[in-house]
Parts: C-alpha cells; sequence; structure tokens
C-alpha cells in the first residue's frame, strides 16, 4: 500500500541512542563561560567539577554518605574500573540481557581471570532477578541500551547482603528513579539522558563499597587510570573534583547548563515525565500497526530511554537490510539519523526517547517512518 509522504519534519531530528539529543535549550553561546585554557587542577576547573558533582547528587537524590566521581572513558571506564577495583573478595555472579552486559563478562572472564556465576537472558527478555544469590557480589545493568529491556524496580534487590551490587545505569539514571540503597556501585555516561558531551563517565559509590576498596587487595595489577585507593585509602579529591585524567572543561560546561536546564523544568521527576511521555508514543504508533513492534517481549520491561523496535513482516527478505535501508532513507530525508539497531542486536530499529527530547519531534518523525517502511518493502520482499 502506497503512502503519501509526509511533509512536516521534526525540528530536532536526533534520536541516536548515544551520543543523545542535546537539551531543548542547548546553544553553543552557553560554552562562553567555559575554564578552557585554564589547569583542571586550578581552582575554577575544580570548583566545576565539584559543581558538576552536586548537582547530580542533588537532582538524582544520592544519599548523603555515597561518593560521586567524575572519571574517564565514559560508562565503559566507569564499569571497568568498578570491576577491576572490586572484584574477587566473594564469588561474582554477571548477569547480561544485552551487548554490553556480555561485554563485562568478556573481560571478567577473558581478562580478570574470574570464573563466575552467568545468568543471561535472549534479547527483548530479561533474567528474574529474584533468582540471584546476592551474598555474591553481582554485576548487571539496569537498561539494555541495545536490547530496550529495563528493570523496572530493583525490589528483588535485598537491603541486607553480603555482596556488592555492580550496577551499569548509563541509559537509566536521569530517566528513572534508581533505589540507591539496593546499589553499591551506579555508574553511568552524562552522554547518555542527559545529551551531554562523550567521554566522560561518573561513579557512584555506597559505603560498603568504599569498605571494600579500603580493605580488599585484588589478584591483578590496576591501571592507574582505575586505582581509586591510595596506601589503603580512598582518593577523595577524585569526588571532590580532581579527576584522575584531564577532562574537557567545554563537555563540563555544557553538563552544567544541562544540568541546570533539569533544575528550571522540574528536576527528576519531570525529566522521568518526558521520557515516559516519550516512550508511550512510541509504543503507540507500534500498538496501532501489525508491521512493527517492541523488541521487549513483556510490556512491563520496556525502557523509556532506548526504545528498541522490530519489524514484524515475515515476508522480508534481509532484515538486517531492510533496517539499514529504513534507517537511511530517513536520514537522508533529515528526519531521524543514527537509529538503526546495535550492531550486536536484532535487525531493527533503536529510537532515543530520553528527557532531553521533545515529543513533538517524535510525533512528527514516526509518520515518516511509516511512509520509509512502505517505500522499502517493495524492495525486500
Amino acid at each position: 500500500m502506497d503512502k503519501q509522504k509526509p511533509v512536516a519534519r521534526p525540528d530536532n531530528a536526533y534520536f541516536s541512542s548515544g551520543p543523545c539529543a542535546k537539551y531543548p535549550t542547548f546553544s553553543t553561546d552557553n560554552l562562553g563561560t567555559a575554564a578552557i585554557g585554564r589547569s583542571h587542577r586550578a581552582n575554577v576547573g575544580k570548583r566545576k567539577l565539584k559543581e558538576v558533582i552536586d548537582n547530580i547528587k542533588d537532582i538524582l537524590e544520592i544519599p548523603t554518605d555515597y561518593k560521586v566521581g567524575i572519571v574517564p572513558a565514559s560508562d565503559t571506564g566507569a564499569v571497568e574500573m568498578a570491576m577491576w577495583s572490586l572484584l574477587g573478595a566473594r564469588r561474582t555472579t554477571m548477569v547480561a540481557w544485552e551487548s554490553f552486559g556480555k561485554d563485562w563478562i568478556n573481560d571478567v572472564v577473558n581478562e580478570l581471570k574470574i570464573k563466575p556465576e552467568i545468568i543471561t537472558a535472549d534479547y527483548g527478555h530479561i533474567v528474574d532477578m529474584s533468582s540471584i544469590d546476592y551474598d555474591n557480589d553481582v554485576v548487571f545493568t539496569w537498561n539494555g541500551t541495545t536490547s530496550g529491556v529495563c528493570m523496572q524496580s530493583g525490589e528483588d534487590i535485598p537491603v541486607e547482603r553480603k555482596g556488592l551490587t555492580i550496577c551499569d545505569a548509563t541509559s537509566a539514571a536521569f530517566a528513572v528513579r534508581l533505589p540507591f540503597e539496593k546499589l553499591d556501585v551506579t555508574t553511568f555516561s552524562w552522554q547518555k539522558v542527559m545529551g551531554g558531551e562523550a567521554a566522560h563517565g561518573v561513579i557512584i559509590l555506597s559505603p560498603k563499597a568504599i569498605e571494600r576498596l579500603e580493605n580488599h587487595k585484588v589478584n591483578w595489577p590496576v591501571p592507574k587510570i582505575f586505582r581509586m585507593t591510595k596506601n589503603n585509602k580512598l582518593i577523595q579529591g577524585i569526588f571532590e573534583g580532581a579527576t584522575i585524567n584531564t577532562p574537557s572543561m567545554l563537555a563540563v560546561e555544557d553538563f552544567l547548563y544541562a544540568l541546570k536546564w533539569a533544575r528550571e523544568i522540574g528536576g527528576l521527576d519531570k525529566l522521568i515525565a518526558r521520557a515516559e511521555a516519550n516512550a508511550k508514543t512510541v509504543w503507540s504508533f507500534c500498538d496501532q500497526r501489525d508491521w512493527i513492534d517492541n523488541l521487549a517481549v513483556d510490556p512491563s520491561t520496556r525502557s523509556v530511554t532506548s526504545v528498541c523496535l522490530q519489524f514484524t513482516d515475515p515476508n522480508i527478505s534481509d532484515g538486517v537490510a531492510f533496517s539499514k535501508d529504513i534507517s537511511k532513507r530517513l536520514e537522508n530525508e533529515k528526519v531521524a539519523f543514527d537509529i538503526a539497531a546495535y550492531r550486536d542486536a536484532p535487525p531493527g530499529l533503536r529510537i532515543w526517547c530520553g528527557g532531553t527530547v521533545n515529543k513533538i519531534d517524535l510525533e512528527l518523525m514516526l509518520p515518516w517512518l511509516e511512509w520509509a517502511y512502505h517505500e522499502e518493502l517493495t524492495r525486500h520482499v
């Protein structure tokens, strides 16, 4: 069936799952106050980095006795820092239901040479978190960025537990309410939900994680860039604005403005509401059509940020090529950039719906998706 080509285009066609759309009031003029050309260890640099840390703690409502640090290498660096510095004291359980969780398993098994318990679920499904022994250290993602499958709560994680919980929350922080009392290590990148510039990660430590750091010596060499202790004591500077390596002060300034925008619109509650409204816009579109569906099998586990979709027509001859051609057609029309599924995920699309995206842009993009689908269908069946 031919579909008429839409006319109206979204004002902002950036639906990439990382780096993600900038906050709606972004302007390069905001960067004029950045401490460029200055040392990040000068007072002005440390003050801005500490301001980032304080705002993260306040907006995310992190307990006062938790530590927040800015670290190198995005969320990946933060997760690796946690695993290289903390694991080995107890038995480890690795949990994965998407690509990055599987990467953490690979590194623990093949680099740290730990023999963990491994629990996985296929794309579109999630692990039963109530089946896990939390006397072990447990490493897991909260939101599967490449699968569109997300934990809905931490109710299955006991408050009283012997092991550490190490949570990769990079597509969840600032989009869902994280139960920090259930999380000993939480990591994210500000290039995700808040649309910051890439390369910087954040690590959040509970008192229990800090105690482990100060009392456990790992059985492998730890690169300098991962070290959080010196002489068996936490390096406090990491959590007060003295980062391990040199951060971009332009990126820091940009993120400060993103955090300011978040405060101005109403903080975490409003960020969550925007993401939920955006995701529901896409879900509703799919629910009304028989040719596209969420990759998440159980609707209660759908991600509100990285919404992953699959084409359901069994007559499509090559799902990978079809999905790529849809994505390319939308990019050529300048109505949706970078929405092809992650390379290791099942073929389909991945549409970012985090709080920096305006719902009207999704509403204007989706008719183009329907048009592109029908345009490509005749070429792929």
